[in-house]
């Protein structure tokens, strides 16, 4: 097992690329805990991967208070006595619309999330681990958004690209500890986050807007993650993995295939809350506007 007697920390590890992550780690031996701010699918979650005979665990975490990322590290530590590995995977969609509909209280709450989210588990992460004198892997989950201008909405595109250059300037800073710090770049992955209720629509959509002919899958990101977490990238480290069909690598041939993301003539402003179990906070620009635009 290439994760065997590993401890790992998933946060948003209850549900999509997540959830994909702490089965594939849990069942390569690592002891997981999972990391959510939604507790009814964090049950679900545990309970899932108890009945595989996986050793899991859930902490409720908001990954934008460092109380909370503390409080999720010193958990770890409690049930199972060292930290390896962690994944900062918690996203939300945050901001959408208008770069002049945008608050500065929507900007915050994405950032908050998004960067400020990794940086806090980067930290507390690193902590521990170059306490225990072993080194570890810090993986964060970036996107392709963070690459371009084009490739998701603005607030979000910011961070995380943000995301990108603190997984890279971490790695250089951590790398004496042996703490490899890498970053993952989904493309179109369909997840719970990425759709409501009939998930096919996105599918299909998602099957389009890149060379490969399938859509992307949660678990494509956990066999990346996997590789990251594993010996097997001992020498990889301050990488942004771009995992995404190659959509990045057909360049401008992607915006025939796949409508720009420009929020320029967007129907809707205001906040997406993704799993978090929390409410989308959003207004209509266009009066016609229906919640499937």
């Amino acid at each position: 097992m290439r994760l065997a007697d590993k401890v790992a920390i998933v946060t948003g590890g209850a549900s999509g690329m997540g959830l994909e992550t702490v089965m594939r780690f849990a069942a390569e031996g690592a002891k997981v805990v999972i990391a959510d701010f939604n507790e009814e699918t964090g049950a679900a979650a545990v309970h899932a991967g108890t009945a595989q005979g996986f050793d899991v665990s859930f902490i409720k975490t908001d990954v934008a208070s460092e109380a909370d990322v503390e409080a999720m590290c010193e958990h770890a530590l409690a049930s199972y006595g060292r930290l390896d590995i962690l994944f900062n995977n918690a996203g939300v969609g945050g901001a959408i619309g208008p770069l002049t509909e945008t608050s500065v209280e929507d900007w915050d709450y994405t950032f908050d999330v998004l960067a400020k989210g990794v940086f806090l588990g980067i930290k507390h992460g690193a902590l521990i681990m170059r306490k225990q004198g072993d080194g570890g892997s810090i993986i964060n989950t970036a996107s392709i958004a963070g690459l371009s201008g084009d490739a998701g909405p603005l607030v979000y595109s910011a961070a995380k690209a943000a995301v990108i250059n603190l997984s890279k300037a971490s790695a250089v800073e951590l790398a004496e500890d042996r703490i490899r710090v890498n970053a993952i770049c989904p493309g179109y992955i369909a997840t719970p986050l990425t759709h409501t209720g009939d998930p096919e629509p996105i599918q299909r959509a998602f099957a389009k807007s890149q060379p490969w002919p399938d859509f992307g899958r949660g678990e494509h990101i956990a066999g990346t993650a996997l590789f990251l977490a594993s010996d097997d990238s001992e020498f990889v480290t301050g990488e942004a993995i771009v995992v995404d069909g190659g959509a990045t690598a057909e360049g401008p041939g992607r915006s025939r295939r796949f409508p720009k993301m420009s929020a320029k003539n967007s129907r809707y402003a205001g906040i997406t809350k993704g799993t978090t179990g929390a409410a989308n906070d959003l207004r209509k620009l266009d009066p016609t506007a229906t919640p499937n635009d």
